[in-house]
């Protein structure tokens, strides 16, 4: 499997990758909106065999305290893929390109059983005031002590929130 950044040319393939991932267009078309808003920090996809297997967003949340953090959203993985760990590899490079960007910390608004096997927790979260809370919010510093303190932050407009 290889992981790359994703180019132009991918994107039909992505939209379609996302679209079976979810079960509906709405995070697809979430993709697009954030892409054509020029807030697309980081895309990655997942390629075996030449085809796209995997998709993942990060994107810019503004901050009350200056500080960079990112939105992890959408991670997409048809049924076909998941528990192949196409994933984990997606989030283990995305990660490591956004640390390397300057991010301190990545949200993710997402199923609480699965994305604390790579590191985010609600407890990280906790700090962090947004439109969303519960379980499922949850937060991943990329640089230690980047979730220590309140932070308010603001989703890309494509969020609708």
């Amino acid at each position: 499997m290889l992981i790359r950044e994703a180019t132009s040319e991918d994107r039909a393939e992505i939209h379609a990758v996302v679209a079976a991932a979810f079960g509906q267009s709405d995070e697809a078309d979430l993709v697009d909106a954030l892409r054509a808003d020029g807030d697309a920090l980081v895309e990655l996809v997942a390629e075996e065999d030449g085809f796209i297997v995997g998709h993942l967003l990060f994107s810019p949340l503004i901050t009350d305290t200056g500080r960079r953090f990112a939105a992890l959203a959408p991670l997409s993985v048809p049924p076909p893929h998941q528990g192949d760990g196409v994933g984990a590899a997606l989030m283990q490079v995305g990660h490591e390109l956004c640390r390397k960007a300057g991010i301190e910390a990545v949200i993710v608004l997402g199923h609480p059983d699965y994305y604390p096997r790579v590191g985010y927790s609600a407890e990280a979260a906790r700090t962090v005031t947004a439109p969303f809370s519960g379980p499922s919010f949850m937060g991943l510093a990329l640089v230690r002590g980047a979730l220590d303190t309140p932070v308010t932050v603001t989703y890309a407009k494509a969020f609708g929130v």
